[in-house]
């Protein structure tokens, strides 16, 4: 491409993008709600809900539900076509699965050097479903609601219910393998941190939820209406996904690690009787 081309092409890009710009400022907005009750139902869910199966739920149900089908079929898939045709020298398919299972099931022998079959599977499936869960909502899949309003499905874990289940579920298998594996010391070491079910389920949803409503706010504002959500919400939503799914794979591997330990008790040397 000569000079003169690329000025053209350069003045025909920026013609379009001040037209575009100056029809965003002179269209009025349609906004249906306001800033507070769009932030509003961000967290409580009380407006925009959805009809399944002749039951009113939160769209982040519906989320759930459709990132568990997504992860399962692709699963499926990997392992019906992909995996029996691995090599000994990875493409770029088996070199990024790969990675990630290296990343996940050294994360678990680090934390559990004794008991880390089922960590390293278990922080994988979590890692997973955090991150693609998280990215989900970059789709931005629509749905109708009971009133017939149009909404995007939200990441599910941006839903306190969702974000409630991870964190319990991740405690039950810490307190569970701390039963089995450590017996009562590992009980004792998984109960001792009874908040932490409660502690990681809000900084998930915490943490999606603030993406949730930053970008939110910036649609609503007119003035930043234009290109900047569509920036503001791929950086949020990438940076809570690798965030996210650190933290939380990071705590249960150390936590799983603290109650599955072994404990050997001491052997008093024995005291040498003194002859008279």
């Amino acid at each position: 491409m000569t000079k003169k081309q690329k000025t053209v092409s350069l003045v025909i890009f920026a013609t379009l993008f001040l037209l575009i710009l100056i029809g965003i400022i002179l269209v009025p907005g349609h906004e249906k709600e306001s800033i507070q009750i769009a932030m509003r139902d961000g967290v409580l869910h009380e407006q925009n809900r959805v009809n399944l199966f002749g039951m009113t739920v939160n769209p982040g149900l519906i989320s759930a539900y459709t990132v568990t089908a997504i992860i399962t079929v692709f699963a499926i898939i990997t392992r019906i076509f992909a995996i029996p045709k691995f090599k000994e020298i990875p493409g770029k398919f088996q070199l990024v699965l790969e990675t990630a299972v290296k990343y996940f099931s050294g994360l678990a022998k680090s934390n559990s050097p004794h008991r880390n079959g089922f960590l390293g599977a278990y922080v994988f499936t979590a890692g997973v479903y955090i991150a693609t869960s998280t990215v989900f909502e970059l789709l931005g899949l629509q749905v109708v609601t009971t009133e017939g309003a149009s909404v995007s499905l939200p990441a599910p874990l941006a839903d306190i219910n969702g974000a409630i289940a991870m964190g319990f579920l991740s405690y039950g298998v810490i307190l569970i393998s701390g039963i089995i594996y450590g017996k009562a010391h590992g009980a004792v070491n998984a109960l001792k941190d009874f908040s932490l079910p409660i502690s990681m389920s809000f900084r998930l949803f915490g943490a999606l939820l603030s993406g949730a409503l930053v970008t939110d706010l910036v649609y609503h504002y007119l003035p930043l209406s234009f290109v900047l959500p569509a920036i503001v919400a791929v950086l949020f939503t990438l940076l809570h996904a690798i965030i996210q799914t650190y933290v939380l794979t990071m705590l249960v591997s150390v936590f799983y690690g603290e109650s599955t330990e072994e404990h050997h008790k001491e052997k008093k040397p024995k005291k040498k009787k003194l002859k008279a």
